[in-house]
């Protein structure tokens, strides 16, 4: 196969998620057999791999080379490295120009037998970055391969969108501070939580009880706290910032004040909001 390399966009400083076809449409795509690749991945493993990839494309694996052990030594028990030469059919996102014809490493799981997969033919979807040479990339994960159904790639293109939107809500790396006063009835108050941001944003929870009612809460993603925000519908970038950074329970040292009881309330209030955002489930990363 030749190394044809060509500009494939030639995109603005600011990356925008994007939705290009090469050398085929999506109905050709749809219509090759996938190749299996490990548990579905979860939305969380979804904006994982978005985060750390410069370029999101789905590749028709046309020649793959198993590598003999010697050339491959850590790989884990039960897998094969292949070296993969593809050919980009649809570019779900990217930062720079990318080409026609792709190369990379990937691990996969011999079959039943005990034998390397046949994976030629199959297209995939690739979370990955620009590797030294131009057409050369590395996966950000040794599972940064999925199979390209519709499915995923409808998915991995919705992803990668909120990723690059202009509003797309700052990263969250824990709780700042904690400030929770009573109201004048028994049974109310306030509870604010102010989360730490590497983006230097200002992201803020709000936990209202009021006598006779289930607390209510929502998250404000500016300067301005905004009592009747919404807690973050799970599967959405807002609740993956929450969901997948906050720790189990309320850290020492971040209450403002020292009272006993604001301290019971707060970590009462920190709960809701934990047991409200769930787990973050995670399937691959």
């Amino acid at each position: 196969m030749p190394k044809r390399l060509f500009n494939l966009l030639a995109l603005p400083p600011l990356a925008l998620a994007v939705s290009a076809c090469i050398g085929g449409g999506g109905d050709e795509i749809r219509s090759l057999p996938p190749v299996a690749a490990g548990p579905a991945p979860t939305y969380a493993d979804f904006v994982t791999y978005g985060e750390a990839a410069d370029l999101v494309a789905v590749v028709n694996i046309a020649e793959a080379v198993a590598l003999k052990p010697e050339r491959a030594p850590n790989v884990s028990p039960g897998m094969v490295r292949f070296y993969v030469e593809g050919e980009t059919q649809r570019l779900l996102y990217s930062q720079a120009p990318v080409g026609e014809v792709l190369t990379y490493l990937v691990d996969l799981p011999l079959d039943a037998e005990g034998k390397p997969p046949k994976i030629e033919k199959a297209p995939v979807i690739v979370f990955a970055k620009a590797g030294r040479v131009p057409g050369e990339i590395q996966l950000i994960a040794p599972d940064a391969q999925l199979p390209a159904t519709p499915t995923l790639i409808e998915q991995a293109l919705a992803v990668m969108s909120q990723l690059s939107a202009a509003d797309a809500p700052p990263r969250v790396s824990g709780v700042r501070d904690v400030l929770s006063v009573p109201g004048n009835l028994a049974g109310e108050s306030e509870t604010q939580i102010f989360f730490a941001s590497p983006d230097d944003a200002t992201v803020t929870a709000t936990i209202l009880r009021r006598p006779g009612q289930q607390p209510r809460w929502g998250v404000s993603w500016s300067e301005i706290v905004d009592q009747s925000a919404a807690a973050p519908a799970n599967g959405t970038l807002e609740w993956y910032r929450l969901a997948c950074s906050l720790p189990e329970s309320l850290p020492s040292g971040v209450l403002l004040t020292e009272s006993a009881q604001d301290r019971a309330r707060a970590e009462s209030d920190y709960r809701v909001v934990r047991d409200g955002l769930g787990p973050c489930l995670r399937n691959r990363t």
